[in-house]
């Protein structure tokens, strides 16, 4: 397994207790990156989904999907770290709940490439990262299917305006990681 949070330091002889570090971390950079929203019906852009694959191409898909699992807990629990200051269970189970919950699977699915050297060059993380998107707005779109009701223009809510963010997204992560894991 060959992905960055092997190659932190931390002044400590506990890995157990690094990667809980880390991982609160990557709950925290994925909390801020909420913020950083264009508001949309019913869907926001943001640079969530960015922050989600570099947390699991770092962290890997065990580490990564409990970093995402640390911030929907956050969220779950009251803090405003859901997209627009939002929290609770009415979000996480409302439409974009199913986007939120597929952070951990795209957290797992990048970070379990990556283990099986998928970040080795740009093109292997570019095609690690668009798996990832792939399962995340699979999942996003089924609860939002359920929520919104199917006779409602799912795909365009929920995936056509946002497929170029996502691949400039996705263009730019892989560029950093490119450069980063070597």
């Amino acid at each position: 397994m060959t992905v960055l949070s092997n190659r932190i330091t931390i002044s400590t002889n506990n890995t157990i207790a690094k990667n809980i570090l880390l991982a609160f971390l990557g709950s925290i950079i994925i909390s801020i990156s909420t913020q950083i929203m264009v508001p949309m019906f019913p869907v926001p852009m943001t640079m969530q989904t960015f922050a989600v694959l570099c947390v699991g191409m770092s962290l890997g898909s065990r580490w990564g999907s409990i970093s995402t699992m640390m911030y929907l807990a956050q969220g779950a629990m009251g803090l405003p770290v859901f997209a627009g200051g939002k929290f609770g269970l009415i979000t996480l189970f409302g439409p974009t709940g199913g986007y939120l919950f597929g952070y951990v699977f795209s957290a797992f699915v990048v970070g379990y490439m990556a283990e099986k050297g998928w970040n080795k060059s740009f093109i292997k993380i570019f095609t690690a990262m668009l798996a990832s998107n792939a399962v995340l707005y699979t999942l996003g779109l089924i609860q939002l299917g359920i929520v919104v009701g199917w006779d409602k223009p799912i795909l365009e809510w929920g995936l056509y305006p946002f497929i170029l963010g996502m691949l400039a997204k996705t263009t730019v992560a892989s560029g950093l990681f490119s450069k980063t894991i070597k």
